[in-house]
């Protein structure tokens, strides 16, 4: 295992420093976050004796095991699933950094968890600015409201913006997306919104993260090009 997953994760790296020389950019300005979503905690071993150190979970209860699993290493641990208002108090204590803040009631619920625990996890707004309905985030609007409450927050800090765009395997059509994310940030920022809320862009997976990184991308949420395709359970 250990083998193929060092090799992938070299190559997406490579990918990495391409795209960010393309757009003009320094590649120690990108994070790479390795998606272990579904995969064991062997899977993220292999990835850390390589060198990995950011790793993305979907759901609570999954990267809890993991997290669990693998205390013996230092990680960071990225939320970036939909979560559940009644799993903010875990999450809160458990991730580095969470990607998929989308009301300001969870947002509050994030910090009220925070301030119990003693922790303060950075937040992204997720924002769904192609509307659909089958995906979670909030409306441009809603998520400047997210932005603004933040600033009053008391443990947790808000770091940037998050974005999943309508699924494309033709990077080129999810490319616009990634721009208006990035257009939308500058005018934020334009707007009086601090720049440290704003200094993050969560964008770009497998299949598309070089347009995400040539369009300002950040963190990069990459899965499949480390650790091969999913296999999920019919469960």
């Amino acid at each position: 295992m250990d083998a193929p997953i060092a090799s992938n994760l070299q190559f997406v790296r490579s990918r990495i420093d391409a795209a960010a020389r393309r757009a003009g950019r320094d590649s120690s300005d990108i994070r790479l976050i390795a998606v272990s979503k579904t995969f064991s905690a062997d899977h993220v071993r292999a990835a850390w004796s390589a060198g990995q150190r950011d790793f993305g979970e979907n759901k609570v209860q999954e990267a809890l095991q993991k997290i669990g699993e693998t205390a013996d290493m230092e990680i960071r641990w990225h939320l970036i699933g939909h979560l559940q208002s009644n799993k903010a108090k875990k999450a809160a204590g458990a991730f580095t950094c969470i990607h998929s803040v989308d009301s300001v009631d969870l947002l509050r619920k994030l910090d009220a968890a925070a301030v119990d625990l003693g922790a303060t996890p950075e937040v992204l707004v997720q924002v769904d600015l192609a509307r659909e309905e089958t995906k979670f985030g909030a409306a441009a609007d809603d998520a400047r409201r997210i932005m603004d409450a933040a600033q009053t927050a008391r443990a947790v800090r808000m770091a940037g913006l998050m974005l999943i765009p309508p699924w494309n395997e033709d990077q080129e059509q999810t490319r616009p997306w990634f721009a208006r994310l990035r257009e939308l940030r500058e005018a934020w920022l334009a707007d009086g919104v601090p720049p440290v809320s704003l200094g993050q862009l969560s964008m770009g997976m497998s299949h598309d993260f070089e347009a995400a990184i040539e369009e300002g991308a950040t963190l990069v949420r990459v899965g499949t090009a480390i650790f091969g395709k999913r296999a999920y359970s019919a469960a």
